[in-house]
């Protein structure tokens, strides 16, 4: 394969030598780095291709001049319209770490989070809980059902989906209720709906327990979905299937101490650091934490407001004060990638509830905008709209993990841990309960009293082990 250097022979000779040197090519040691990397042959033109385009946006600048952090803000507001897709947006970051990490072999290519790169260039899936319902004068996403299943099935199932629809019951209890009932379907395809009793479903959920080996709650869910089915779709009323699901108490919540949470917390940097911060200092979920709009910021009286969140509840909570400046930050941030797409004539955000049509100029304005947005703008495949969304949760999930266990945290530690110690550390700290339960958005007391049986209550003597006695 042929490189031609064009005019990059003095930015770039630190990279390799120049086509007239004695020395091996840079271009032939990157060639090299993408064979022991198990890149295929025919793509390495467009490797090539991708790192030159990567090295003409740092002009005047040798590649061992660059570091981590300009790498990182390159990515980050990068205009991914040029990229056609998602996968060709990842091969480009994925050809720049060959270039750094293997070609060039530069110390600091550790500090970059590749992984999170390329997760960040992902676009929201059609089917994420942000979008699914969007409708901007077209038709919501419908549900993907099987082939197999006959017609009158799949109309049954659509039937169910916008039932669900229309008493506003959460996008992904429609997903799991469809989920469910399809499976269920699909089990009795050769069976009419007329015919379907609660016999049916007494088999189902035995081969569940019996041949699957599911878990309690998922038991329970699929029981559920069944039957709001029968009940909402086929006015066939259960009665009482209660004892065939196994019960179980209430599973205890992974709590950090404060120890555990500053290790967790010195092993994240950037956004990810950012946003975990407000999720423990807030109790905030991590759905509700991607998608915040500035608006939802009141700096003033340092509090936040969570707008429909689960159930359709808002409600406010503290904003940490060790979190103002870096929030403040990554609002400037925000607004600038904003503008950026602005003057690319984008800029477009989306609205839920049809406030778009409402509110027709709210969609490019600031207060509208994400403060944590996507990596890349994405075309909706049904609105032909280009439009930048907020980070996907998994970017979050995945480094808070990664931050675990670093911190050798010996516990399983997810994005949930965070509001399950926010709660925790409240109750320690001698706040009401009632507090805590208005704080976390919980609709019964009883579910905030999950978090009485792992704290430590002040004032009490710790209970000591016959064994220690």
């Amino acid at each position: 394969m042929t490189i031609s250097y064009g005019n990059d022979k003095r930015r770039f000779a630190d990279f390799g030598a120049t086509p007239h040197s004695s020395k091996p090519s840079g271009w032939h040691k990157y060639r090299k780095a993408l064979i022991a990397a198990g890149v295929r042959d025919h793509h390495h033109r467009w490797y090539v291709l991708h790192v030159k385009k990567f090295l003409s946006n740092f002009a005047g600048k040798r590649l061992s001049e660059l570091n981590a952090d300009e790498v990182t803000k390159h990515f980050k507001t990068l205009d991914s319209l040029q990229f056609k897709s998602d996968w060709r947006h990842q091969q480009y970051i994925d050809a720049v770490h060959i270039l750094i990490s293997d070609a060039a072999d530069l110390t600091w290519e550790n500090e970059v989070d590749w992984d999170d790169l390329k997760l960040a260039a992902n676009s929201l899936p059609v089917d994420h809980t942000t979008i699914a319902r969007e409708t901007d004068g077209v038709n919501p996403v419908e549900p993907q059902f099987k082939d197999s299943l006959p017609e009158t099935h799949r109309e049954s199932l659509l039937q169910l989906s916008n039932t669900l629809r229309l008493k506003d019951y959460a996008i992904r209890t429609e997903q799991t209720y469809c989920h469910w009932v399809q499976r269920f379907l699909l089990r009795n395809s050769r069976s009419s709906l007329e015919s379907l009793t609660q016999s049916h479903v007494r088999s189902f959920l035995s081969e569940l327990v019996l041949r699957r080996n599911v878990s309690r709650s998922t038991q329970s869910i699929a029981l559920s979905s069944l039957a709001f089915y029968f009940n909402e779709i086929l006015r066939r009323p259960f009665s009482d299937l209660e004892h065939l699901i196994s019960r179980r108490g209430p599973k205890l919540p992974v709590v950090l101490t404060p120890e555990e949470i500053t290790n967790l917390f010195s092993e994240l940097s950037g956004v990810h650091l950012l946003m975990s911060k407000l999720m423990y200092g807030s109790g905030m979920r991590i759905i509700e934490c991607v998608r915040l709009r500035v608006k939802d910021i009141d700096f003033t009286y340092q509090t936040i407001s969570i707008l429909n969140s689960k159930g359709g509840k808002s409600r406010r909570v503290p904003l940490p004060k060790k979190c103002l400046s870096l929030l403040q930050e990554q609002i400037n941030n925000s607004l600038e990638l904003h503008q950026k797409d602005l003057d690319l004539g984008f800029g477009e955000v989306y609205l839920p509830d049809a406030l778009a049509r409402k509110y027709p100029n709210a969609k490019t304005e600031k207060a509208w905008q994400y403060i944590f947005p996507g990596g890349r703008l994405s075309v909706d495949p049904r609105t032909g709209i280009t439009r930048r969304h907020h980070q996907h949760e998994s970017s979050l999930q995945r480094a808070i993990k990664k931050a675990a266990a670093a911190a050798d945290i010996r516990k399983q530690v997810s994005s949930h841990c965070l509001r399950h110690s926010f709660a925790t550390h409240l109750l320690e700290a001698n706040y009401d309960i009632r507090t805590v339960q208005e704080l976390l958005g919980h609709s019964d007391v009883s579910t905030t009293m999950i978090y009485t049986h792992v704290m430590n209550r002040p004032g009490m003597a710790p209970v000591v082990s016959p064994l220690d006695a």
